[in-house]
């Protein structure tokens, strides 16, 4: 396969993981996050839209304050990312000025995606920023955000757990044409690298059978998380590249077309809601369902009816997104509820709730997103 559509990409999304702006030591590789400022820029005068998701601001925090390792505690934590934030945005805005372009910091939590209005309002910026002409450089705020957020009683989640999420996240949600994760490996291969040095690398992605756990110590995202980034995108209709971002002309390579990392070919694209319902918002709870609901979800893309719900958790209301599971755990999809987590209880167990008519599905079909 080719890859003439991600050479004609018009809106591109550039992340660069940790170990791409530092080197070993946790010090700034200026001259690697430099060549991803001239390339943007060059993209940004060609007439293409461009947004970068950077990491290594907490890791440029941990060393102006002076910390040998790794603060463990949160606030310490938050404190780093709030001076290396400032720091990393400097060398962003001094490195666009010399290339007579515009950027200008973005920094997000999950709660900007959870709430649809929020988002829209999230999207409409960013939007406004790429009509001027402005490169936007986006962060998750680890300065305020939490590390876990609750969704269910006992269960815990990262907030995005890496700016791996977070790219798909932005390219899924501005409708990008391109993401290209920069880490510091040369993509997925069939399997671990470090356990068989022999193993291939994949440049084309097809199939589900591989063993991604090549990562690496300093970020937070190993090679399983850009693999889950790349196929959220690739879901939306938006291409996806794993490449190496410390391999000098890596990045101009892939946006030029030509083999480099692994590509991951956009899918036909979701709408715009079952986008936001699949990958923006958090589950507020979680519907078991009986075989013949997911044979009826999966073959005749049929509504939920409370009938084929076994089980409610979590503690939800009208309108929130849950996510679908087999009785076996298996995750068939996401969907919108059309009421409450009790009323819900109350409708699988046979009652109906006030309110309820005989046509109401508990998820109607068009507020579903199926997983594959």
């Amino acid at each position: 396969m080719t890859r003439d559509a991600v050479a004609g990409a018009r809106r591109i999304v550039i992340k660069l993981g940790t170990r791409v702006v530092t080197h070993d030591d946790g010090r700034l590789a200026l001259s690697r996050l430099y060549s991803v400022v001239e390339a943007a820029a060059a993209l940004r005068r060609a007439g293409r839209d461009v947004l970068i998701v950077s990491s290594g601001a907490v890791g440029l925090g941990i060393e102006a304050l002076g910390f040998e390792a790794r603060p463990t505690e949160l606030a310490d934590l938050q404190a780093c990312a709030a001076v290396g934030q400032s720091r990393l945005m400097s060398m962003y805005g001094e490195g666009f000025a010399r290339l007579d372009v515009v950027c200008g910091q973005v920094l997000l939590t999950q709660s900007d995606f959870d709430d649809r209005d929020r988002y829209l309002n999230l999207r409409a910026t960013l939007l406004a920023l790429l009509r001027s002409g402005v490169v936007p450089v986006i962060n998750e705020n680890d300065a305020v955000a939490t590390e876990e957020l609750r969704f269910m009683p006992g269960e815990e989640r990262p907030v995005f757990g890496d700016n791996d999420g977070l790219s798909a996240l932005v390219a899924t949600k501005l409708d990008a044409d391109l993401l290209v994760l920069l880490t510091d490996v040369d993509g997925l291969h069939a399997r671990d690298p470090r356990q068989d040095p022999s193993a291939p690398l994949i440049h084309t992605w097809e199939r589900d059978d591989v063993d991604a756990g090549a990562g690496t110590g300093a970020g937070r995202g190993g090679m399983g998380s850009k693999l889950a980034a790349a196929q959220v995108a690739a879901r939306s209709g938006c291409h996806a590249v794993i490449a190496n971002g410390r391999v000098d002309g890596a990045l101009r390579r892939v946006l030029n077309g030509d083999v480099e990392g692994t590509w991951f070919p956009a899918a036909s694209a979701l709408g715009a809601r079952r986008r936001w319902i699949a990958f923006a918002t958090a589950p507020r709870g979680v519907l078991h369902l009986d075989d013949g609901a997911v044979r009826a979800l999966r073959e005749r893309g049929a509504s939920l009816l409370a009938a084929g719900v076994r089980s409610v958790d979590g503690d939800f209301e009208r309108g929130d997104v849950v996510e679908l599971r087999t009785m076996d755990g298996a995750v068939v999809g996401r969907g919108m509820v059309h009421c409450g987590a009790d009323a819900a209880r109350r409708w699988a167990a046979g009652e109906r709730p006030d309110g309820v008519r005989n046509h109401h599905a508990l998820v109607h079909r068009d507020q579903l997103a199926l997983e594959g």
